[in-house]
């Protein structure tokens, strides 16, 4: 049991480490590519630290290659939708990622799916809508394509990496940072990007803190709490994205935004408690 609350706490970090984003990411007048090539290199090298101070290892397989690959396209296509389409379209298209988890454990794991998840997530989808009902805008079709894109790469991370040992789980997420860097490197090169004060402060808290020490905490989250749950303690990331528009760009949530930020915390509140309640009736 306190194995899973530590679990539960270090993903609920994770997701407001992965909330402010969209914002740091508007900052840096970057390419997308480039911006993700960066955040990616300054990501893997906070990874690489931990790993070495935890004397983990790292394992290179068919599996941590392959999860590998999903992560980085995941990255890469969460930058880059966000420079196409607004912060609130890139975040909340990408968490269609519980109704993708839910699909692609049906047919490729042949998982049983409760009734209770199937609710969890109708119920997270209907409120993370809600909660961005006040600020949805067009964006660019394909910029919302490719948010969209990121939900299902996503989904394909938390099922992969959460089917990984310890090590290997590791060794994945840095394989992904590693993958970005090289494929978003001759963009980089190309558009030489402009270094002043505010984009390097910005790539280096994105490298550091949105994306090194979260997938840090992620991976640990992941080896006592389940993709499923993984992605729906993230619904903080949505939630939270408006929090930090709102500092630094003077939004404001409307009254859909309240109601369905309600809708997401008692909807994963009552999974949560109705899991335990059946992982303790299993052990009975």
């Amino acid at each position: 049991m306190a194995q899973e609350k530590k679990g539960i706490i270090e993903m609920l970090i994770c997701a407001m480490l992965w909330s402010i984003a969209g914002i740091f990411i508007k900052f840096i007048p970057w390419n997308g590519f480039a911006i993700a090539s960066m955040r990616s290199l300054i990501a893997g090298i906070t990874m690489l630290i931990y790993i070495f101070a935890s004397g983990r290892k790292i394992i290179i397989n068919k599996k941590v290659i392959v999860s590998g690959v999903l992560t980085s396209c995941g990255y890469i296509c969460f930058v880059v939708s966000n420079k196409l389409t607004t912060a609130a379209n890139a975040i909340v298209l990408q968490f269609t990622s519980p109704v993708f988890i839910v699909v692609l454990s049906a047919i490729l794991f042949k998982r049983k799916i409760s009734r209770a998840d199937m609710i969890t997530v109708i119920c997270t989808m209907i409120g993370i809508t809600l909660f961005f009902i006040d600020q949805m805008s067009g964006g660019t079709m394909l910029g919302n394509f490719i948010a969209i894109l990121s939900g299902l790469l996503m989904a394909s991370m938390f099922i992969t990496v959460g089917n990984l040992p310890g090590d290997e789980r590791f060794s994945a997420a840095l394989m992904g940072q590693t993958f970005t860097f090289l494929v978003g490197l001759p963009f980089v090169i190309a558009t030489r990007p402009e270094l002043s004060l505010v984009p390097v402060l910005s790539i280096l808290t994105l490298g550091i803190f949105q994306l090194g020490i979260s997938y840090v905490l992620y991976i640990k989250a992941s080896m006592t709490c389940p993709p499923l749950a993984c992605c729906l303690l993230a619904a903080v990331e949505p939630m939270l994205n408006p929090v930090w528009v709102a500092i630094f760009d003077g939004e404001r949530p409307g009254r859909f935004a309240l109601v369905g930020c309600i809708i997401v915390v008692f909807s994963v509140t009552i999974w949560c408690a109705l899991s335990k309640e059946s992982d303790k009736k299993a052990d009975a």
